[in-house]
């Protein structure tokens, strides 16, 4: 099943390469570092702790499992990889030169064996499950352990997985260890072939996260000098089929408060042009973050173009949204704003995360919008009602602090492998 799969993956490479190419003419950081795709890269010295995170969400969950990692084994080197070049980006930010840093390979058997002869890692790290045969086989061919950290698989992907169970059976036979979100995640897991005594239930190291020092005190300084006064909400990560509904839903809440002002913070950078063209468009009053100008009085909406900012927006809101969850997606990290305690309103799409969303819409830190007038009456009851957001974020925190404790779970499994 294994050759079948890679015999596909060779006749698909090529359109896959240009498609890559073509994503580089509009976004010059796809064309960057393009041989490390294919597993070049420089010699790595032996005994490397490899974790691989696959965007900007994925390595910002992984900061507290580095810094760890980093303190506790600090005679191993340390190598994260990304698909995206965001994600490379943020994860320079965050960690500097205390990790080597490339992109993972595509899962093409000469791309892999290339890869681990220049990584040669004394363990892998998969952050959230990506399930790759050829990669996790390699895995079990040099005997390096493999733990799949927070691990989950989506109600749309298990059914997928289940049509192709003989490959992944295979692919999870060789010793990898799985530390999985939830006990339903595990189950999905047993159901396509993993080993019940090597699946264990860690829970979401994206709980253990800590917001950065004084990002509040940024949020209120950056506030005081640039809307001092004015209700704000902030939309952070949005993809393409969401901005309409959000600016639809801001036309709602600025009839009640007509100085509201938006912060508008699209996922990723090359859409930035795009949605700023759609907001010329709609004849929206706006500004944008990058040109560092004060906000001028009658703008209603501030375009977030900037990269590494978006806790600070969050603190600088009374109202957090956070999109993929509009359109199908799955969602992002719900958690960052419940970190700095701030109301939390999602879409109906939180697939990529649902056992976090589940609690904090249980414990009545988060609400559901599906559409503009639900989205704009939502965001509008909570600017008017300061005990209302008080209580939600102070739920939020609550379900934070009391389901913190994955990261030392996960730990307890990973320390004896690097002993």
């Amino acid at each position: 099943m294994r050759l079948i799969y890679s015999v596909l993956l060779y006749l698909a490479a090529p359109v896959a390469l240009l498609m890559h190419l073509w994503r580089g003419l509009r976004d010059p950081s796809y064309r960057e570092r393009l041989g490390e795709r294919f597993g070049f890269g420089p010699v790595l010295p032996g005994g490397t702790i490899w974790i691989h995170a696959v965007s900007v969400g994925e390595v910002q969950a992984a900061e507290p499992l580095v810094k760890q990692l980093l303190a506790r084994h600090p005679r191993h080197p340390l190598l994260l990889t990304t698909v995206t070049p965001t994600g490379a980006a943020r994860a320079r930010q965050l960690f500097g030169d205390t990790v080597q840093l490339r992109y993972v390979p595509c899962d093409l058997p000469g791309a892999v064996r290339r890869f681990f002869d220049r990584v040669r890692p004394r363990l892998a790290m998969i952050l959230e499950t990506e399930l790759w045969p050829n990669l996790y086989a390699e895995c079990g061919r040099r005997n390096v352990p493999l733990v799949l950290a927070s691990a989950r698989i989506s109600p749309r992907s298990v059914g997928r997985y289940r049509l192709l169970v003989p490959l992944f059976r295979q692919a999870l036979s060789h010793g990898i260890v799985i530390a999985a979100q939830s006990e339903t995640d595990a189950a999905r897991f047993r159901s396509i072939g993993a080993s019940p005594t090597r699946t264990h239930v860690t829970g979401n190291i994206k709980f253990d996260f800590q917001p950065p020092p004084g990002i509040e005190e940024r949020g209120a300084r950056w506030r005081e000098m640039n809307a001092p006064g004015r209700p704000i909400w902030v939309a952070g990560s949005t993809h393409d089929g969401e901005e309409d509904m959000i600016l639809d839903a801001h036309r709602i809440v600025i009839q009640r408060f007509p100085d509201a002002l938006l912060l508008l913070v699209p996922r990723h950078p090359q859409r930035f042009d795009v949605v700023r063209h759609l907001l010329t468009r709609r004849g929206e009053a706006f500004t944008i973050r990058s040109s560092g100008s004060a906000i001028p009085h009658g703008t209603s909406v501030m375009l977030g173009d900037t990269m590494g900012e978006l806790m600070m927006f969050y603190a600088v809101a009374d109202v957090a949204f956070v999109a993929g969850s509009l359109v199908p997606i799955g969602g992002h990290n719900l958690l960052e704003p419940v970190s700095i305690g701030r109301p939390v309103l999602t879409g109906p799409h939180n697939f990529n995360s649902e056992a976090a969303a589940r609690l904090l819409l249980e414990a009545g830190a988060a609400r559901i919008v599906a559409n503009a007038g639900q989205f704009g009456a939502a965001v509008s009851d909570l600017l008017g009602d300061t005990a209302l957001r008080t209580s939600m974020g102070a739920a939020g925190r609550g379900v934070l602090e009391s389901n913190r404790g994955a990261l030392d779970r996960l730990l307890k499994l990973v320390d004896p492998l690097l002993s």
